[in-house]
């Protein structure tokens, strides 16, 4: 019997896990998970959208527009630094970082400061931006290279009731 042919491939696979960490998130409005993988297709972290550790859901706001300190915007922590910062200690240098959303400047910091040579994300909708012009020029200043997923497979269905192995 022959293998099969319909798998999906290692960028489908790491962003895959990116989305479904994004599902963690509680934000209203934007939900992103981010997912770190060693050179050696080794996940190293995952992460999401949400506030710090001690800092209540239920009790920081989750409001768009305002005054600054009343809307979410001083208190999110992106997935891409929570992935960063949920990493266990293990190097990050060289490995690359999948996110469904192309990082914002302050998360570029973070992915070149820890060593992050690649960023491979799906929708680059806040392109022309200050923030992600930003980043793009620090990425190409660090030398970290970033593209487009290419998907061949445009959706995944998981279903905890059917799927059982």
């Amino acid at each position: 019997m022959p293998k099969r042919t319909d798998y999906i491939s290692w960028d489908e696979y790491f962003m895959g896990v990116a989305m479904l960490s994004a599902y963690r998130s509680k934000d209203p409005n934007t939900r992103v998970g981010a997912c770190i993988v060693s050179d050696a297709n080794k996940i190293m972290s995952v992460g999401y959208n949400g506030f710090p550790a001690g800092c209540s859901d239920d009790e920081f706001p989750w409001e768009r527009e305002g005054e600054t300190y009343h809307t979410k915007y001083p208190y999110v922590c992106h997935a891409e630094l929570n992935a960063i910062l949920n990493n266990e200690g293990a190097s990050l240098r060289g490995c690359r970082i999948y996110v469904a959303l192309f990082p914002c400047n302050e998360c570029a910091k973070a992915i070149i400061q820890c060593g992050i040579r690649e960023v491979v994300y799906l929708s680059d909708k806040y392109a022309e931006t200050p923030s992600t012009r930003a980043s793009k020029r620090m990425f190409d200043a660090a030398g970290v290279q970033y593209r487009q997923l290419d998907v061949r497979t445009p959706s995944i269905t998981i279903d905890f009731a059917r799927d059982k192995v």
